[in-house]
């Protein structure tokens, strides 16, 4: 992926310093956690990962959250930090116009770097449920140390996948940003746990979906993709569906419990994002077949 001498966000927060906030706030753990939730949250630590479906919607805080002080920024030499905000700029852009288009106006989500576990507005959280969106307070968590899990525990390197992830987890923002997350937060108590999970799994989707309509957008703007660029993606969607999880831990495949989507239709509306540009051509909740 071409990234160097692009524009980095100021929408950045650097926790890793110690002041992050401190792993024990009384409060459940939460986050959509994307792509190691049912691995490394699950499975590796011995939480069930079956009943952590995320925080949809904004609600209220399930603890009290500490006071962060100001917002610190990445080190200048701190490459990995730098590829993180020069992305989340990128995806600035892109949905900054795509919102423009619309009639609309985007508002920027934070990202904020963390070490092992921080305090956020949902709750704490921690670096073994992966990168989250918390829409009580519209940031993205992510954890660097997750992208070596990525690599070597889930067998999706490359500078692409890790992009694809960051853009997951703006695609919840926008979610959020469109009312789609929080109607179907609506939902949780009102319908069955295999009926939510089917919810979730179509929430899911459509931010892999919203992921691919930013590659289409920053490589037809900024020409991003490089050679083998696509099927870094393509793979780490596969790796991360909830069949490749649930197999890679020795149980069974059980659907019913699916949160995220199997790796074929994790790739297959990525794809379509990325094919289409479009937002509408990623309404996971109209489609017949997923």
């Amino acid at each position: 992926m071409k990234w160097e001498g692009n524009r980095e966000s100021d929408n950045v927060e650097d926790r890793r310093g110690g002041g992050g906030g401190s792993p024990i706030f009384g409060g459940r753990s939460i986050g959509i956690g994307t792509i190691v939730i049912a691995l490394v949250g699950g499975w590796v630590l011995g939480i069930n990962p079956l009943t952590i479906l995320g925080l949809l919607s904004g609600g209220g805080p399930s603890a009290q959250v500490q006071s962060q002080g100001p917002a610190q920024r990445p080190p200048a030499d701190d490459t990995m930090a730098r590829f993180v905000s020069t992305v989340l700029a990128d995806t600035e852009d892109v949905w900054q116009a795509v919102f423009r288009q619309g009639g609309g106006t985007y508002q920027e989500p934070r990202l904020v770097l963390f070490r092992g576990a921080t305090a956020t507005a949902c709750g704490t959280g921690q670096a073994a449920m992966g990168p989250f969106y918390c829409p009580a307070d519209q940031k993205v968590y992510i954890d660097l140390g997750f992208y070596e899990t990525l690599k070597n525990r889930l067998g999706a390197p490359g500078d692409f996948a890790q992009a694809y992830v960051i853009a997951h987890e703006v695609g919840h923002h926008v979610q959020n940003q469109l009312g789609i997350s929080g109607k179907v937060d609506q939902m949780r108590g009102r319908v069955s746990k295999a009926e939510y999970n089917a919810l979730s799994v179509r929430l899911e989707l459509q931010a892999d979906c919203f992921a691919g309509v930013w590659a289409h957008h920053a490589q037809n703007a900024r020409q991003i993709l490089e050679q083998g660029d696509v099927e870094e993606a393509m793979n780490a969607a596969a790796k991360i569906g909830d069949d490749a999880l649930q197999r890679s831990s020795g149980g069974a495949v059980v659907p019913e419990s699916f949160t995220h989507g199997t790796s074929a239709q994790r790739q297959r509306w990525f794809h379509n994002g990325l094919q289409n540009g479009s937002v509408k051509a990623c309404d996971t909740f109209a489609a017949r077949s997923l």
